[in-house]
């Protein structure tokens, strides 16, 4: 289950986009995400539940009282740096957007109107990528423990002489030569 916070002043968007991931698939690459979502019409009660319950997503609104949207984002990727981060908002201010981009690391900027395919599509995509991260992280940190002190080098030596035994092995000559001897001999 994906949960996915949705924070616009506006009441009515807020319902709008309950009934549309009710009834919409959320769906990326062969993958179905089941949605749990929260609304919230302030970001200040919104900020507050982030930091008591982790999220996926967050998609907010730019233009709210109290805050904006970038500011918003910006303390939730503080609290919850991996949730991906998106903006819905029906003004089209080129500085918002860089600010959004460069401060916060959104990962979308879906306009109003919104068409209602491309707006899932972008949750989808976003939770996606979001997994992929995590794991690449995940699979990271599994290579440091399993190799520990090795370089890349080192580990990539090991692991191809565990593939191919000898296949790392060089018999050197006197004169810095390569001696190729038959299979057997191979080794050492």
């Amino acid at each position: 289950m994906s949960r996915i916070m949705i924070v616009d002043d506006e009441t009515a968007i807020l319902q709008s986009l309950r009934r549309l991931l009710r009834a919409a698939p959320c769906a990326c690459g062969g993958k179905q995400f089941d949605l749990e979502v929260e609304l919230y019409d302030s970001p200040l009660v919104a900020l507050e539940r982030a930091r008591h319950h982790a999220f996926d997503l967050f998609l907010t609104d730019y233009r709210m009282p109290d805050m904006d949207g970038v500011t918003f984002l910006g303390q939730v990727k503080t609290l919850q740096p991996d949730a991906a981060r998106l903006i819905l908002s029906g003004y089209a201010d080129l500085n918002a957007l860089m600010r959004a981009v460069n401060e916060v690391g959104i990962e979308r900027f879906i306009a109003k109107p919104w068409n209602d395919y491309e707006l899932v599509s972008a949750l989808a995509q976003s939770l996606a990528h979001r997994e992929l991260l995590i794991e690449n992280r995940r699979l990271a940190d599994l290579m440091r423990v399993d190799c520990g002190d090795l370089s890349a080098s080192e580990f990539e030596a090991q692991r191809l002489e565990a593939l191919e035994p000898g296949i790392t092995y060089v018999n050197w000559g006197p004169d810095g030569s390569v001696l190729i001897e038959p299979e057997d001999q191979v080794g050492g």
